[in-house]
């Protein structure tokens, strides 16, 4: 292996040479690239840059080469990231396959499926979903009525789920169903991974209070999966449920993250146009105070979940430490936002019109998106619970 400065000067080399110019600037949530089998660009160089990176496997960096990933130690995944974040790159490609199925696929998959779905989520060919809430069952996620039953080489499947995010232009769902209804709730379930284009399977946009349609309501009627479908052993899925769980509130928290160094840039800016400027520093005390304790919450954050990181054993999963990163960096996430539209003033009540830039008015959705934060994935509620048992052992 290289020494970390040889592996960092050959990576910063070759960013330089091979990210774009236009994938260095700030990234509006309606540029995020997905991939999956029809992707949307706003402009070709995302695709080059998503290419770029897949080619390397750095897409998810740390993952086995004989799958399609970068091969890289904790420490080189780490260098790579700083060096990311050095010339304000954005990330290649995001999605529920990446953060969330893949390192489950890993984990608990046969070789077969590794093999055929690790490759395709790292070079972005599929975009996936989660089939986990159900109308009566979001906390109590155990408490799943969707069904299926083994038929043979097949499972029918019927189920309802909801808030199943961006559904509507997912390619594939990974979906809890119960298997077995005779016994305990946590003893009958299992994990299917379900092709959206099959006939029976359709999913519902729900309209929310930014005017977004992030969310879906999604159906699953008398659909036949193979039973290679099935992820982990028949009703052990709650193991692999739990275990992906982690991961998506790891990757939840790193929204506290974002930007590093630069998630607190709009807000300066904003309060220097909107409130003005005395002697160099932004004029209104009190705005000028949230926005310095921000920056240094944020950039405290950014170090522990690096020290983290640092002391991570490799292939070690997340564990409890997840529901804190969840928990603190929503909330970091959500003051932000906050920040933002009081730098704004009354700019940032802007919901349509001539009045208001276009930036005025993506700030406003996405401040009233943030709110979803501490609800996704776990709501603050169950994080402080896992915080409380796991962590720091405290009596029921």
């Amino acid at each position: 292996m290289a020494s970390s400065a040889t592996f960092r000067a050959e990576t910063r080399a070759w960013l330089e040479e091979n990210c774009p110019p236009v994938m260095r600037t700030p990234m509006p949530a309606d540029e995020t690239v997905w991939g999956g089998r029809n992707p949307t660009w706003k402009f070709p160089e995302q695709k080059l840059w998503m290419d770029r990176m897949a080619s390397r496997g750095w897409t998810l960096p740390t993952f086995p080469k004989q799958y399609g990933g970068g091969g890289l130690s904790l420490e080189e995944a780490q260098i790579l990231d700083e060096e990311l974040r050095r010339i304000g790159a954005r990330p290649a490609l995001q999605g529920m396959g990446q953060t969330m199925l893949a390192p489950v696929l890993l984990e608990y998959g046969t070789e077969a499926q590794k093999q055929e779905h690790l490759p395709a989520i790292i070079k972005g060919e599929i975009r996936w979903c989660q089939g986990y809430s159900e109308p009566g069952a979001g906390s109590d996620l155990a408490g799943l009525q969707s069904r299926a039953v083994l038929q043979g080489d097949h499972f029918l499947v019927n189920a309802h789920k909801i808030w199943t995010s961006n559904a509507h232009y997912a390619d594939k769902i990974f979906c809890l169903v119960r298997t077995d209804p005779t016994v305990k709730k946590h003893e009958g379930i299992s994990f299917l991974l379900i092709d959206m284009a099959q006939p029976g399977v359709r999913a519902r946009p729900i309209r929310l209070i930014s005017g977004a349609s992030v969310f879906c309501e999604t159906f699953v009627e008398n659909v036949q999966v193979p039973r290679e479908n099935l992820l982990g052993e028949l009703n052990k899925g709650w193991t692999i449920a739990k275990r992906l769980l982690e991961h998506e509130r790891k990757s939840i928290g790193a929204i506290g993250d974002r930007q590093g160094a630069r998630n607190d840039a709009p807000a300066w800016e904003l309060a220097k146009l909107h409130a003005g400027v005395a002697d160099g520093r932004i004029a209104d005390g009190a705005l000028r105070e949230e926005i310095a304790t921000y920056a240094i919450d944020a950039h405290a954050y950014q170090l522990t979940r690096r020290r983290a990181a640092d002391e991570a054993e490799a292939g070690k999963p997340p564990g409890p430490m997840s529901a804190m990163f969840k928990y603190y960096g929503t909330e970091l996430n959500k003051r932000r936002y906050e920040m933002i539209l009081a730098a704004e003033g009354t700019q940032g009540l802007g919901w349509e019109g001539d009045d208001f830039s276009a930036d005025e008015l993506r700030w406003t959705r996405e401040w009233l998106r943030s709110k979803a934060n501490s609800i996704e994935g776990g709501t603050t509620e169950v994080q402080l619970n896992i915080i409380a048992k796991r962590v720091l052992g405290l009596p029921d």
